[in-house]
């Protein structure tokens, strides 16, 4: 579908990728852009329309629902990481970033659904990672809410094809926002990965590998889980 012109809601709006997504929104034609945030006021894009919009509370997705009902677009784009193991972190934790990285955009996706459907199918986009596919230590729990996130997508582009809702899987390494400030490790832009994702909903594509680590990271899947990891291990100096 063409953004120009659209209807576009972005979760997770007001800073590193989200904030990209809305800058590349408005410079594509997005009609009207709706950014969502856990706190509105920190969102100074201008001409946006800002929501309180914190995922994982069922009360405020339903809201955002209702204020958004001309959108044709959604980016699902919050998330966190926690930095948490899965078999001696805090369970609190690995349940926040499932709450978060799963369950956040499965609400969004069920309130929008029908909005979406109602106004001609239009698309989700779904912002995942290749850690979908492979893990490292401490990053057990941010992995598996990224592999549910996955299936998450796989999922839901079967379930709103017959009302013609294009879903999109969008997949790679490090990205240079807040959330990777500690890691010194080739980084993609913000404005790239979000320009992959835009050019993925206007071209119809169902999968975005954003970056090398994305590619060389699927491109392994089919191998034995020992070699896959040797091959990681490798590539990432270790």
């Amino acid at each position: 579908m063409d953004i120009n012109g659209a209807v576009v809601l972005v979760t997770g709006a007001n800073r590193g990728i989200g904030a990209e997504f809305v800058e590349l929104l408005k410079q594509r034609g997005a009609t009207k852009i709706y950014a969502g945030a856990r706190d509105a006021s920190t969102i100074v894009a201008a001409g946006v329309h800002p929501l309180e919009l914190d995922i994982t509370d069922p009360a405020q997705v339903e809201a955002a629902a209702a204020a958004a009902g001309d959108a044709e677009v959604v980016i699902n784009n919050a998330g966190i990481s926690t930095g948490t193991s899965l078999v001696t972190g805090d369970e609190a934790l690995i349940r926040r970033e499932m709450e978060t990285n799963f369950f956040g955009p499965l609400l969004v996706t069920r309130a929008f659904a029908p909005v979406l459907g109602r106004n001609g199918g239009g698309a989700i986009l779904n912002v995942i990672s290749a850690l979908s596919w492979f893990t490292l230590p401490g990053a057990g729990a941010y992995a598996a809410s990224k592999a549910a996130a996955a299936a998450l997508t796989d999922s839901t582009r079967l379930e709103l094809a017959a009302q013609g809702t294009h879903v999109v899987a969008v997949h790679m390494g490090l990205v240079d926002t807040d959330m990777a400030r500690t890691v010194e490790a080739p980084k993609i832009a913000p404005s790239d990965l979000a320009r992959a994702g835009l050019d993925a909903v206007e071209s119809g594509s169902q999968e975005v590998l954003a970056d090398d680590w994305a590619r060389f990271v699927k491109a392994g899947l089919a191998d034995d889980p020992r070699v896959r990891y040797e091959q990681i291990l490798t590539a990432l100096g270790g």
